[in-house]
């Protein structure tokens, strides 16, 4: 077997290391860095009593370097020298909330979730997580201090001072504030995070603070188009590609998302080999609710066909990184939002719309949930009083037919199909 060759590990180094490489540092033996689909992370690779442990020591930049990551490597290499072994005794000592929080994504989310839920937990940890709980050990959160959190959180404290100035600045809706929503979405990620402190010996077996915390009530948020606010934002569509004010990519992504009912991230990273033309469909084999089919419009289709592709980027909607997608359509979405004045409409809201135009025009609930990929019918029950209302208005409609055929005056209907 050849010999493998190693070198100094400097920022360098890391920088050009490519997907798969590995490299052993010259200083230190046994420590080296990888090369993986979810980042740059260093290792150390030693014995203990005569077994082969492997130990990873974190992620680059986040806040290990090449520095920091070998000084790590020399004291975990010291206990073993002691006949201590690192990988049982790392995190036995107390340790705090920020690092419990930064081996969550290192050991759990980084290799087990989407990238996008990845960007979320992230969000919540920095935002609300550390600024609250980041200098708490582990092992001494209550139940008590976790209804505290929850309420700061419900309360904005944890918002920026100059949020509404950030806010007003970028169009609104991209700067976090808190609410119920964010307290809701925090406490169920704290609990998957206590859970694992558990299952790594940081905390006693069930004693998980986060269990019994009631979450606050939410009123789902519900904004439909009206056929008058269709025609607006087509208009603003149609000027913003004559001029060119946006990428023709961001403007094809919001078409997309109208004409298809589909979710921000489905079309986002939808690739050219997902678009079955012959078919009519996008097929998606990793959407939030599994692989899924999503029909094709006319419109959508006529989109897709005249939509330029670029040479070596996969990627329907492309972003301008090479080979890469677009990454946020929220700058994008406001400046056209504000111009057709649909400030308060959330780009979640174009999928609300879509089935509330289809229910309109006398679609069932039931194509609608196969339409927008629900798992279950009772997600597509949340349009329920959509449908009883235009029900309501069909049946005035007949009330008034026979009304006016009894009263002896000549009414006009519709032939049956």
């Amino acid at each position: 077997m050849a010999k493998r060759s190693s070198i100094r590990i400097t920022k360098t180094v890391v920088d050009s290391l490519g997907p798969g490489q590995v490299v052993w540092d010259a200083e230190v033996k046994g420590f080296g860095i990888r090369c993986q689909a979810k980042g740059k992370s260093y290792t150390l690779k030693t014995a203990v009593q005569g077994r082969t442990r492997w130990l990873t020591i974190g992620l680059h930049g986040s806040p290990w370097t090449p520095d920091s990551a070998r000084a790590e490597a020399k004291r975990l290499l010291g206990e073993t020298v002691q006949g201590k072994d690192p990988t049982e005794a790392k995190f036995r000592e107390r340790v705090r909330m920020k690092e419990l929080c930064a081996r969550y994504l290192e050991q759990y989310a980084i290799p087990k979730k989407k990238a996008s839920s990845v960007r979320l937990d992230r969000m919540n940890i920095d935002n609300h997580v550390l600024p609250l709980l980041g200098q708490k050990f582990v092992d001494e959160l209550k139940p008590a201090d976790i209804e505290t959190f929850k309420n700061a959180v419900r309360n904005g404290k944890t918002a920026p001072k100059d949020a509404k100035e950030k806010q007003k600045e970028q169009g609104g809706g991209l700067v976090v504030k808190g609410g119920p929503g964010v307290s809701n979405r925090c406490l169920t990620l704290l609990s998957k995070i206590f859970n694992l402190a558990e299952l790594w010996g940081l905390r006693p077996k069930a004693s998980n603070p986060v269990k019994g915390i009631a979450r606050y009530g939410e009123t789902p948020k519900e904004r439909f188009l009206s056929e008058e606010e269709f025609q607006k934002l087509g208009a603003v569509l149609n000027q913003f590609e004559r001029d060119e004010a946006e990428s023709i990519y961001a403007v094809a992504a919001i078409r997309l998302l109208i004409h298809t009912g589909a979710r921000l991230s489905e079309i986002l990273t939808l690739r050219w080999d997902h678009v079955q033309f012959d078919r009519r469909r996008l097929r998606l084999i990793d959407s939030k609710t599994g692989p899924k089919n999503i029909e094709l419009t006319e419109p959508a289709i006529e989109l897709l066909q005249n939509l330029p592709r670029i040479d070596g980027n996969p990627f329907v909607i492309a972003g301008r990184r090479r080979g890469q997608h677009l990454v946020d359509l929220q700058r994008p979405w406001q400046r056209i939002r504000n111009a057709a004045g649909l400030s308060d409409v959330r780009i979640h809201d174009l999928r609300h719309s879509f089935a509330s135009m289809a229910i309109r025009n006398g679609i069932s609930i039931n194509v609608i949930g196969k339409l927008l990929g629900h798992r279950s019918s009772e997600t597509t029950r949340r349009y329920a009083h959509l449908e009883d209302s235009y029900i309501a208005q069909e049946n005035d409609k007949v009330g008034a037919l026979l009304a006016a055929a009894m009263a002896g005056k000549k009414c006009v209907s519709a032939e049956p199909q």
